[in-house]
């Protein structure tokens, strides 16, 4: 069995599009946390300027389930226009 795989999302709204982009995020979160793999998805962090999502995902095929989803398809649709520059993903 893998260990934890543990991610952090930074999104950078546009100028005026804070709100836009946390409720495509928290309707993602509420559809996420119900994948199979998926210990942790939540926003840690929420000002104008970006807001952060932090992931915990059980195997690495659980996050390569969720990857091709359709809720992270769904989001990165939602937020196609609303971001200052593409989302940065980090591995921690």
């Amino acid at each position: 069995m893998s260990a934890p795989i543990d991610l952090q999302a930074t999104f950078i709204p546009n100028d005026g599009e804070f709100f836009r982009v946390k409720l495509a995020l928290e309707i993602a979160i509420d559809e996420v946390v119900n994948e199979p793999g998926c210990i942790r998805y939540e926003l840690t962090e929420a000002t104008e300027e970006k807001l952060v999502l932090t992931e915990r995902w059980e195997s690495e095929e659980a996050l390569d389930a969720h990857s091709k989803g359709i809720a992270l398809q769904d989001l990165n649709e939602s937020l196609s226009a609303l971001l200052a520059e593409p989302v940065q993903v980090e591995r921690l």
